[in-house]
């Protein structure tokens, strides 16, 4: 006998409270596995595959796609049906079928206990309040030619539930082949963060070492190869007599009200330089004649910034308005800016202080590829302590760029272009670009500020600056 689980919106993480269905991968009367992606939605930082905690037949399907859901509201609704298997009569076989073949209730594991019954598991892996493990079986009487066969059943451990809020931990462990059941979490009540999963995928990557390929081609071979995306639907809106009104939500929401507060917030101020790139595009060039993996200029300028944050300290800072301190920070979380087909996002390198150029390079393509492809996930997204935003890919040269609230600020880097320059005491054509630095007054004076893009400047001039700090 089936029962009809209805499987809601889980809480995707980051405070997101709602999601915009974009895609269905499933239809009413397709069979779904557990854990398999049933719908594409867009929450306010990603695009994101929800996957289903129940086996079954999709019996109804809630939301058409364009419209936007409560985190709650319900998604679909699943059969979870059981087949009692064909037995002999009599005997403890006849007790088994009886058992199998017992409708599960909303109270007796349902689910799960169909699962058991067809020889399946559930995947452990659960979204907070979407348990896939059947909760405490009921007691119930076992006639006494049965009890041998229950005996076995009643001793077995029950299997344990692994807390996890987001289906992207999930599948980035299925990714990464991590074991979700041996992460021990970090986040509130032992739940487990993205960051639990890829310390854990790092600690296996370090035990295989001797074993593995150089990081360029560990990255290339390990990365899931994505298939073609259909075309995005457009962002909708509404004809009036005034024009066209867009509803400002999801990405371009987000950016919105980060922007509007961070304007509202932050007193800010820019400096900015020209800077002689040509060493540094040599120097570029040998790097990557030397074999390994190549290494991309964003990588190299966000090298920089790292060596100059450990110089000026105070940049790589946060405010708290409610306690009035300035919070100093001693990792720098290193975001970037990308332009992708949902608008501008900002993914986030964890620990960039602690990467070389060519660990930066492989983590900066990766973010950007999932960007691009939609499947960055919200955690990805959030953490920053300082943004490189490098908006001469526009082919532009300078810009005043809006702080990144929280964070205390911003290097822009304008695009490089031969232009006269005087080079030790003669006139020449070198690559020259320039260097906008915007920061939050509060945090340091205009003398920090400059000594930090003088900094940047000279690395970029004399990249052999660099070697002092390695």
């Amino acid at each position: 006998m089936a029962v009809v689980r209805e499987f809601t919106l889980p809480d995707l993480g980051e405070g997101l409270t709602e999601a915009q269905v974009v895609r269905w991968l499933v239809k009413v009367g397709d069979v779904v596995a557990v854990d398999q992606p049933v719908v594409e939605v867009e929450t306010a930082k990603a695009m994101v595959e929800v996957p289903c905690p129940y086996g079954g037949v999709v019996t109804a399907r809630f939301g058409e796609e364009g419209e936007e859901l409560p985190v709650g509201a319900p998604l679909l609704t699943v059969a979870v049906g059981e087949t009692a298997p064909t037995a002999p009569t009599g005997g403890t076989g006849g007790a088994d079928a009886a058992s199998a073949a017992k409708p599960a209730g909303p109270t007796d594991g349902g689910e799960a206990t169909g699962a058991r019954a067809n020889g399946e598991e559930g995947s452990g892996n659960v979204l907070v309040g979407y348990g896939t493990q059947a909760p405490a079986a009921r007691r119930r009487r076992v006639r006494p030619q049965a009890r041998e066969a229950a005996r076995p059943a009643e001793r077995a451990p029950a299997p344990t539930a692994v807390a996890v809020i987001s289906p992207l931990v999930r599948r980035l462990a299925r990714e990464r082949g991590v074991d979700l059941t041996r992460v021990r979490g970090t986040g509130p009540d032992g739940l487990i963060l993205r960051a639990d999963v890829e310390e854990a995928a790092l600690t296996a990557l370090t035990a295989q070492a001797p074993r593995t390929a150089p990081v360029g081609q560990t990255a290339r071979h390990t990365a899931r190869p994505e298939t073609a995306r259909p075309a995005r639907r457009g962002s909708g809106g509404r004809r009036v007599a005034d024009g066209l009104r867009v509803p400002l939500r999801g990405v371009r929401g987000v950016v919105a009200e980060k922007l509007s507060r961070s304007r509202r917030e932050i007193p800010d101020a820019t400096c900015w330089v020209d800077a002689d790139a040509t060493e540094l595009l040599a120097a570029r060039r040998a790097m990557n004649a030397s074999g390994g993996a190549k290494v991309s200029l964003l990588a190299l300028l966000a090298r920089i910034c790292t060596a100059a944050l450990a110089k000026y300290p105070e940049l790589n800072a946060t405010v708290d308005t409610e306690a009035q301190e300035i919070v100093r920070l001693p990792d720098v979380h290193l975001g970037f800016a990308a332009q992708t087909d949902r608008g501008l996002v900002v993914p986030v390198v964890r620990d960039a202080n602690a990467r070389n150029a060519v660990e930066l390079s492989v983590e900066m393509a990766r973010l950007t590829e999932a960007a691009r492809a939609g499947k960055i996930s919200p955690a990805e997204l959030a953490g920053g302590t300082f943004t490189l935003n490098n908006y001469g890919v526009f082919g532009v040269d300078g810009s005043t760029p809006i702080i990144n609230h929280p964070e205390a600020a911003m290097l822009g880097v304008g695009r490089i272009a031969p232009k006269p320059w005087v080079h030790e005491g003669e006139l020449a054509v070198r690559h020259v670009v320039q260097l906008s630095f915007t920061f939050d007054h509060r945090v340091c004076d205009g003398g920090t500020a400059g000594g930090f893009l003088r900094y940047v400047a000279d690395c970029v001039e004399q990249p052999a600056v660099l070697l002092r700090t390695v």
